[in-house]
């Protein structure tokens, strides 16, 4: 049986586990931790990094069964992938310039900035900082890690030692407070079009900035089509012709800013969700393009869809999700965190205790019970 290699176990790959075993190709899970949710979804495990591309590639050499790599839900294996498909000589679609532009916010901005699209203002030396509020976060990390939103000057100076604690290369990148709609797209790009969008409102908890959910529905046309031109263009520049991408922007006014891209599927559900809206199994399409085949990417419809993250409420030992029978028998729960393992509250994304999708927002407080102790 043919083999697909994930690189990552955390809970934004336990779709694309179940995708490949829908079509069926048997999967290995390359990651560090043997408790990481996705290696309890796949058919082998390598406890291997996946930053230790040597150690991974003579693991894998050699085998005739291996079809594609995929590193969905996070960037930070995107460089292993590029590196590992080269290598191993399996397919890959993202050019050097698509996975530097993934992985390194700074380069994102410039790329932006020479199309001529707009952009907020930015340093990477507090001397030359934007005007106050600034977000300052590091340059090249995700999940929401090491992200301070600053709006007094003596706040800066920790920020930047914080993100730059959480920054692989050290770099902090200082940039002007977007305002207007917080918003997520998703995509699915085919021959170097967006074959499929969806447009979520990213739903917070204050102070916090990370997601707690999204919400996904059709937008205006005239916003789709700007967020649709925007995305070919810097795609485009990319040489980045087929593939899922996640990409945050903000709506001003009528004034699309793209903040940030990852070539890879959306973490916290999002890409099951672009699916449940236009009827298109999205990630096993990802899993489709990552062996070397062409998926049907026609859509069927365009409705709604949402996502809401299960999080604890204190720091404890996780003891039950209670409630989760009551969901509608449409929603689709992802669970990564067992009875027994410590948890935390939710101030990044992979201090989630698992994600719900469904075609409307489920209101988890009020069916949910987590009993932390």
């Amino acid at each position: 049986m043919s083999r697909l290699v994930v690189l990552g176990g955390s809970d934004g790959t336990v779709s694309a586990f179940r995708a490949a075993r829908r079509i069926g190709l048997a999967t290995i899970c390359v990651d560090m931790r043997p408790d990481a949710p996705g290696v309890a979804e796949a058919d082998e495990f390598l406890h291997v990094s996946t930053r230790d591309v040597p150690a991974v590639a003579a693991a894998l050499r050699g085998r005739a069964d291996l079809a594609g790599l995929l590193a969905p839900g996070s960037d930070i294996n995107l460089p292993s992938l590029v590196e590992l498909a080269r290598t191993l000589g399996l397919p890959c679609a993202l050019t050097d310039a698509t996975l530097r532009a993934s992985t390194d916010k700074l380069y994102f901005r410039q790329v932006c900035e020479r199309l001529g699209l707009p952009g907020p203002r930015y340093a990477t030396d507090p001397a030359l900082r934007p005007p106050l509020p600034v977000i300052v976060k590091p340059v090249d990390s995700g999940s929401s890690r090491g992200i301070t939103i600053c709006r007094e000057p003596g706040a800066v100076p920790a920020a930047m030692a914080h993100a730059a604690d959480v920054s692989p290369s050290g770099r902090v990148i200082i940039e002007e407070l977007l305002t207007g709609q917080d918003l997520c797209a998703e995509a699915m790009l085919q021959d170097g079009r967006v074959a499929l969008l969806g447009l979520s409102r990213r739903v917070t908890a204050p102070p916090e900035v990370v997601a707690i959910g999204h919400d996904m529905a059709p937008g205006a046309d005239v916003l789709e089509k700007e967020v649709v031109r925007q995305l070919e263009l810097v795609c485009g520049d990319l040489g980045y012709r087929d593939g899922p991408l996640n990409v945050d922007l903000f709506v001003d006014d009528g004034r699309v800013t793209l903040v940030e891209m990852g070539a890879r599927i959306g973490g916290n559900g999002l890409g099951e969700a672009l699916g449940l809206m236009h009827g298109v199994d999205t990630v096993e399409a990802a899993v489709r393009l990552a062996v070397g085949e062409r998926p049907d990417l026609t859509p069927a419809r365009r409705t709604s869809a949402s996502v809401r993250v299960l999080r604890a409420p204190v720091a404890g030992t996780l003891v039950a999700v209670e409630g989760l029978e009551s969901l509608p028998d449409s929603a689709e729960v992802v669970m990564v965190a067992r009875p027994g393992e410590q948890v935390v509250p939710y101030t990044e994304c992979r201090a989630k205790l698992g994600y719900v999708v469904d075609r409307v927002p489920p209101d988890l407080d009020a069916l949910i019970r987590v009993d932390v102790r």
